[in-house]
């Protein structure tokens, strides 16, 4: 996870007596042992850098990056994590949405014990999505994403304080969650896009990649590719002031070619997932999460603000 900065809407039904029951995801104690199981997998693989202990916690984005860094991992320190400390996360606010029918989900905002300003203005949130595809399934996580305190929104909720779910074309928003994902990809490709707000994700993102293109004796190139599909599909939670926090993903590869005479460089752990020789290039698949708080259609500031990103390197190939 080299970004500090997670989802599935998708068709199914629950049928009781020949009509779709629309009903909360979980309840709050269902919610509450899902978290403790996913930390206590996550614990597990990171003291161990086993991919297998935590494989079946995990999925969508956060999946294809915690597998293949802990399987980098378990190769360039086959002993284990020396520095493994337990995570821990507490103070667990659950926002459950009611839903007809499967995929189900929620979200857990919760107070990690990864930063050193706890209670101060710099205090971070771990926040999770869990999803579950079926009656017989466990509940997995496909995002999570890491914000100050004051960047976590309000939730919308019903009288019960169930949450409300957005669907992926939904026009009640600027843009449809469904349509995050491409709109993204496009938007570091070419910048044209006035979609999205300035910030370290976006203006500041293409920025920095502009500087990495110009590295002396290197040519560093990036593909876009929006990725919504299955267990990377977006989510959408809607926000007290009509808008929503959305979950997506997107997938992207960096080329790299060295002049005559140069061969690019890649870390430990990139070396560890790399097929090929590195001769002249190396290209590193990466998978990316993002979590973006959208406005309602019509709003007076229509832009999407790109709240926080995580992303990871899943693979890499030399040439």
């Amino acid at each position: 996870m080299t970004v500090t900065v997670l989802s599935l809407t998708a068709s199914g039904c629950v049928t009781v007596h020949g009509e779709l029951a629309v009903l909360p995801s979980a309840d709050r104690s269902e919610a509450a042992r899902a978290l403790k199981e996913f930390t206590d997998a996550y614990n597990a693989a990171d003291k161990a850098y086993d991919p297998a202990l935590d494989a079946g916690r995990v999925t969508g984005a956060l999946g294809a990056i915690n597998q293949a860094g802990l399987k980098a991992r378990s190769i360039t320190n086959p002993d284990g994590n020396p520095a493994h400390q337990p995570l821990e996360l507490a103070d667990a606010k659950f926002t459950i949405p009611k839903k007809a029918g499967w995929p189900r989900w929620f979200v857990a905002d919760t107070d990690s014990n990864r930063d050193a300003d706890d209670g101060g203005p710099q205090d971070t949130r771990w926040v999770l999505v869990f999803v579950r595809n079926g009656p017989d399934e466990r509940w997995k996580v496909p995002y999570l994403t890491i914000l100050t305190a004051n960047q976590v929104p309000d939730f919308a909720t019903d009288k019960d304080g169930w949450g409300e779910p957005v669907a992926p074309d939904s026009e009640a928003l600027a843009v449809a969650p469904g349509k995050l994902s491409a709109a993204y990809a496009s938007y570091l490709r070419d910048g044209t896009a006035k979609t999205f707000a300035d910030g370290p994700h976006t203006d500041g993102w293409r920025e920095a990649r502009e500087k990495n293109a110009r590295l002396p004796g290197l040519v560093t190139q990036y593909v876009d590719q929006p990725l919504a599909e299955g267990d990377f599909a977006p989510l959408g939670l809607a926000t007290k002031d009509g808008g929503a926090l959305v979950f997506f993903a997107t997938r992207y590869f960096e080329r790299q070619t060295g002049a005559q005479g140069v061969t690019p460089r890649v870390n430990a752990d990139v070396k560890a997932l790399l097929t090929g020789e590195i001769r002249n290039t190396v290209t590193k698949e990466w998978v990316s999460s993002q979590v973006a708080l959208v406005p309602r259609a019509g709003a007076d500031t229509p832009t999407v603000e790109v709240a926080s990103r995580l992303q990871g390197v899943t693979g890499a190939k030399g040439s």
